[in-house]
């Protein structure tokens, strides 16, 4: 039998992080100190629907993609502050980037923030009429694949607003959350928790997702990642899995904030081609 709790409680798995997080928070500083960007912009009217701008040398340009990156703390914790440096990859290839903010739980429900989400997604659009290449990690993982699946005509808006993602230790499959602690925030039932995971949505077929995950992570992170890529693959997405070394949960996304990393390259890659 799995241990869920064990399995998903990344912060007993890697006893160092404290000093991982303290870390982003630096770099997150020291980037936007040195960053030509838009602070705490609002898509919504609640105090935590905001994101931040950050634009190439030269500002806007004319063409071409936007990113957005979807912060992780299991819908709980954290916030937009502590990752602005997961842009400075793609901004150093003349791709603007948003890194967003959204309302927690136990405030809100996760398919609240979802929703939210996809309004940013909307926002994004009306404001500089570019298609999204979203990424993002854990939580932001799961909602980067919430807004691949989202049905944008229906919104009034491009079908393929979110042609593309990298969804980094992403959770697809809310499920095994239901019996852990996890869920005193969360409050999810068996309903919800289907309702709010990407595998029982429609798999977007046209789109690209890459999946990619720590190989030092627990079986059911790496488990999740294959099952998307599985699934949704067989359901006419580009999927790609990538296990990604022994990095565990917190060094995974290090490479975001590295120009000339493989994951930037990947993004890159997306917002040239796909978008």
């Amino acid at each position: 039998m799995i241990d869920y709790e064990a399995e998903y409680n990344n912060r007993s798995l890697v006893p160092e992080h404290p000093a991982q997080i303290e870390g982003w928070k630096r770099d997150a500083a020291a980037y936007r100190a040195e960053a030509t960007c838009d602070l705490a912009i609002p898509y919504e009217l609640s105090e935590r629907t905001t994101y931040d701008l950050f634009l190439p040398a030269g500002g806007m340009p004319l063409g071409g993609a936007i990113g957005l990156f979807l912060h992780g703390g299991y819908w709980q914790a954290l916030d937009r502050t502590f990752f602005s440096h997961m842009a400075r990859g793609i901004v150093a290839h003349g791709i603007p980037c948003a890194v967003a903010n959204y309302t927690l739980c136990p405030q809100v429900r996760v398919g609240d923030i979802t929703e939210e989400i996809r309004h940013l997604a909307g926002h994004l659009w009306e404001r500089y009429r570019k298609p999204i290449v979203a990424f993002g990690h854990s939580a932001g993982g799961h909602l980067t694949a919430a807004l691949l699946a989202t049905d944008w005509a229906q919104r009034g808006l491009p079908l393929r607003l979110v042609p593309a993602g990298l969804s980094i230790s992403g959770v697809f499959d809310l499920q095994p959350l239901i019996d852990t602690t996890l869920n005193a925030n969360l409050r999810l039932d068996r309903k919800e928790a289907i309702d709010a995971s990407p595998l029982a949505m429609v798999a977007p077929s046209g789109t690209h997702l890459t999946a990619a995950v720590g190989g030092g992570e627990s079986g059911e992170f790496i488990r999740q990642s294959r099952i998307i890529a599985d699934i949704w693959g067989r359901g006419g997405v580009d999927t790609r899995l990538d296990i990604r070394g022994q990095d565990n949960h917190f060094t995974v996304i290090a490479p975001l904030a590295d120009p000339h990393s493989d994951l930037t390259d990947a993004l890159v890659t997306m917002a040239r081609t796909i978008c």
